[in-house]
């Protein structure tokens, strides 16, 4: 499994995605001209020279490199609402109190805001179905952490992630069932092919500014605010991991929740760490191997690059200990772009505890989460 920035000749696999996805993925819709765009707007940002975060949107794929198999995608928008406002309700107590007559009531209300503007998003996230294996769900998320760490100039000091709501089999959102009776007389599905494409007027339009309040919601719709997709519990556990939280703002549609987390707090970001490179031109002698330590954990590694950044999951990685090098064959190094005396990031995955229950557990269907 090799991690590399997206190119043109992917636009059938990035097709192919955005309809297994299916509603709610508004990130990656069926549309082969948009996709086409997001693909060249992608190839631009990793080539662009940059020093602050602007427009832009950085696409990777998880390609099997047996096969050439794109496995799954995953990406970054440098700085979101930068283009268009990011609006989400935020979640909040109002407090009504009469003191003649000693009466108070508490409520919840939800108001439409655009509070993450020009904030970090990670997005896009998903592995497809038939590719799911041990560390191909770590390497999606994780991997865009270490380029962030890598190129801290590209990226907001805030980095978020909105989190799939809850809807059926068929897509319907009982949140948007009860919006849609109320306010929007328009499918969830449409709704979301139009955020998706870039169009967002209709929510100043036609979603109320005023707050809403939650108790005069149908169950239904209280019952999933906050909430996430099935599918998308576990990648919710493997980023309040990381450090993220959720701090009240979900999302217009669906309701899931955005959580958030400092760029430089995320734990992916703090742990892992620059080796030097060695490359072995041949079998390692005995002298070779006697001087060298197994790394017991998986090791996430990437090279320095933009354009042609690279990364992958090592099991069984070598390093010399107290030199700060790592210990690379030819063929992965090759692969990663990496050169002997160059340097690389690396991120261990798990203790190996941790790594030998997972082997127990195979991956479950979680990694289609972002919006």
């Amino acid at each position: 499994m090799i991690i590399r920035p997206i190119a043109h000749t992917d636009l059938d696999t990035l097709y192919q995605i955005a309809i297994e996805s299916g509603p709610g993925f508004t990130s990656l819709m069926p549309d082969r001209d948009a996709l086409a765009h997001k693909i060249e707007h992608s190839i631009v940002s990793f080539q662009r020279a940059v020093t602050a975060p602007g427009d832009e949107h950085y696409l990777f794929v998880l390609e099997d490199e047996e096969t050439g198999e794109i496995m799954g995608t995953t990406g970054i928008e440098a700085s979101a609402g930068h283009t268009r406002p990011l609006y989400h309700f935020h979640r909040n107590t109002v407090t009504h109190h009469s003191r003649d007559l000693g009466l108070r009531r508490s409520v919840e209300t939800l108001t439409r805001c655009n509070h993450y503007s020009g904030c970090s998003e990670i997005c896009s996230l998903y592995l497809r179905p038939e590719f799911r294996r041990a560390n191909a769900g770590k390497l999606l998320s994780r991997v865009r952490f270490l380029f962030m760490a890598l190129h801290p100039e590209r990226f907001s000091d805030t980095v978020i992630a909105e989190m799939r709501g809850v809807s059926d089999a068929s897509g319907q959102s009982p949140f948007w069932d009860w919006l849609k009776a109320h306010f929007v007389d328009m499918e969830f599905a449409s709704a979301t092919s139009l955020v998706g494409s870039g169009y967002t007027d209709f929510i100043e339009e036609l979603l109320p500014a005023h707050p809403l309040y939650t108790c005069l919601m149908s169950p239904e719709a209280r019952a999933v605010i906050s909430q996430v997709h099935q599918h998308t519990r576990p990648a919710l556990h493997m980023l309040e991991a990381e450090g993220f939280h959720h701090k009240g703002l979900v999302d217009l549609f669906d309701a899931g929740p955005t959580v958030e987390c400092p760029l430089s707090e995320i734990r992916s970001v703090r742990e892992s760490r620059t080796w030097r490179i060695e490359v072995d031109e041949s079998p390692a002698t005995q002298f070779q191997k006697r001087t060298r330590e197994q790394i017991a954990t998986p090791l996430l590694i990437t090279n320095t690059g933009t354009a042609g950044f690279r990364a992958t999951v090592v099991t069984d990685a070598e390093s010399r200990p107290g030199a700060n090098t790592l210990c690379l064959n030819p063929n992965l190094a090759n692969e990663l772009g990496l050169e002997r005396g160059g340097a690389c990031l690396a991120l261990p995955l798990a203790s190996p505890l941790r790594n030998a229950t997972a082997d127990l557990n195979p991956p479950r269907p979680e990694m289609n989460y972002a919006h």
